[in-house]
């Protein structure tokens, strides 16, 4: 879903998956219960589906359904709860789905078309803050027709809505167990996902058990998954040497990647994937800054910013350059800013400055969160500074804090310059353009371009053939680049560690890069 793959990469893959399933115990015929014990870094912050828009999704993903969703190796979301789903319209406004039949809950609840509207509508109702509500900005409403058939009519054109659905914050919930008007927080779940959520001890375990009344997409190859939370990520690298965890995801530093990959190959070390991920680190300028503002400075720290040194320095090759605010492995994106740039050039820098009549160093203060997007970003920050001061152009000071403060400063328009963070919703150009612009930036900083909220956009949500908006994509990528309101550096590269008798590892992050435990299981002789 993510990826923009080769037919090479595709055949790899499905390689991997062939071999993989020599001698594995799945859903059918299995000999003996399989237990496999995941460590990561990804704790959730909450268990309801209606309060989560964060790595929450991680759990969710196990122990929810959605209506459709994403297995591995698709491009568009696809039947889970529903049998079919599919806009009635040309115009994209009104889409329906109709339910698998026999479907319940872990509490024996119906889940039916009702189940689905209450799901649905509670998100609207609670409207936590910080929460899902913003995603479903385009709902009018949700009707049923008889206990199997769901109607959502939209406001506007919205071809982006199933892939909406298909996030686990649109889980689906049983009515009695979930208030329509507060958020859940027991520490207990009631779904009807592939696994049911047997015990949770927030900071340090989740224990998975097998669903018998599941009926999705999902083939599981275990019968029981236990997820161990960790503070920070050395501790889970020492536990999957000393083989007290099967597997990890998230939370691995460019240090433990390098480490991991350069001790794979020998005997009882554990194995390692890499995947194209989805998520970008970029820049944000304050058009009310006075350097900042001035499009002139931006368009000359364009022009400098060297990438390959920042990927290859800080994190060691497990990140790679981003020239478009839309990533790799995303239908639509392009390489807008190398296409207007090029190389670093600090001849052509200071040509721009000098044009606007700067003459002078620009000084400039540059802010970073230091507990949100991991242990690299101080000294990628530092690497940034060295890249501008060196170029005798500008002098930056740096400032950080926690994500709290952070976040408060740069929605208050005080930073001049911050680097921000996005995990895409869902994998659709339209996800790494529309966030940013409009009155409602999630940068806190309104980015008024008609030109992409009026026109572009709404041509691309008409269409549900994605692959036929990529001109409109292109466009806009060509104004980001314009405006250089925002400056893309890098995206990162997903990665799963697993023991060396561990399978599944290759197929385990679905197209949200969201972790599919029932992927894993442990390896038999043939």
């Amino acid at each position: 879903m993510f990826y923009r793959a080769s037919l090479q990469a595709a055949a790899a893959f499905a390689s991997l998956s062939l071999l993989a399933g020599c001698g594995l115990l799945s859903d059918s015929g299995s000999k003996g219960e399989q237990k496999i014990v995941v460590g990561t870094t990804s704790e959730p912050s909450t268990l309801d589906p209606a309060a989560a828009w964060d790595n929450s999704w991680e759990l969710m993903r196990n122990v929810f359904q959605t209506l459709v969703s994403f297995p591995t190796g698709s491009t568009k979301p696809e039947p889970d709860a529903a049998e079919w789903c599919r806009f009635t319209d040309d115009a994209s406004t009104s889409y329906r789905c109709k339910m698998r039949k026999g479907l319940k809950f872990s509490n024996g609840d119906k889940l039916d078309a009702a189940a689905v509207k209450y799901s649905i509508d509670r998100i609207s109702e609670i409207a936590f803050k910080n929460g899902p509500v913003g995603m479903l900005g385009s709902l009018d409403r949700v009707e049923t027709k008889g206990d199997d058939i769901v109607v959502f009519h939209l406001t506007r054109p919205d071809a982006t809505f199933p892939f909406i659905l298909a996030t686990p914050a649109m889980s689906l919930v049983a009515p009695s167990d979930y208030s329509q008007h507060k958020i859940r927080n027991d520490g207990k779940v009631t779904g009807s996902g592939p696994y049911l959520l047997d015990s949770y001890k927030p900071g340090t375990r989740a224990e998975l058990v097998k669903n018998p009344d599941y009926q999705g997409f999902a083939h599981r190859k275990n019968d029981a998954v236990t997820i161990r939370y960790f503070k920070e990520s050395a501790p889970v690298v020492a536990a999957l040497r000393k083989k007290e965890i099967d597997a990890i995801y998230r939370g691995l530093t460019a240090e433990e990647v390098v480490g991991l990959e350069r001790d794979q190959s020998k005997d009882g070390q554990p194995r390692i994937v890499e995947t194209v991920g989805a998520d970008i680190r970029f820049l944000v300028f304050n058009p009310e800054d006075p350097a900042a503002g001035n499009v002139a400075v931006r368009r000359a720290i364009a022009q400098l910013v060297d990438r390959d040194a920042l990927v290859a320095k800080v994190y060691q090759g497990t990140a790679e350059p981003l020239y478009s605010m839309v990533p790799k492995g995303i239908a639509g994106h392009t390489t807008s800013f190398f296409d207007a740039y090029g190389d670093p050039d600090r001849a052509k820098a200071k040509q721009i400055l000098s044009k606007a009549g700067i003459n002078k160093p620009v000084e400039l203060t540059f802010w970073y969160a230091t507990d949100r997007y991991g242990s690299s970003t101080a000294p990628e920050f530092d690497e940034l500074k060295r890249q501008l001061d060196g170029s005798g152009l500008f002098r930056i000071t740096l400032r950080s804090t926690t994500w709290t403060p952070f976040q408060e400063g740069f929605t208050k328009g005080e930073y001049p310059v911050f680097g921000r963070g996005w995990f895409p919703d869902f994998p659709d150009a339209d996800n790494f353009i529309a966030p940013f612009v409009g009155k409602q930036s999630v940068t806190g900083m309104p980015y008024l371009k008609d030109e992409i909220t009026k026109q572009l956009l709404p041509e691309t949500r008409r269409k549900s053939d994605r692959g036929a908006v990529a001109k409109q994509f292109e466009r806009a990528q060509r104004i980001l680049v314009e405006d250089v309101r925002l400056l893309p550096l890098w995206q990162g590269k997903l990665y799963v560690a697993s023991g060396e008798d561990i399978g599944g590892g290759e197929r385990a992050l679905d197209p949200q890069t969201v972790m599919q435990m029932w992927e894993f299981y442990r390896k038999t002789s043939w």
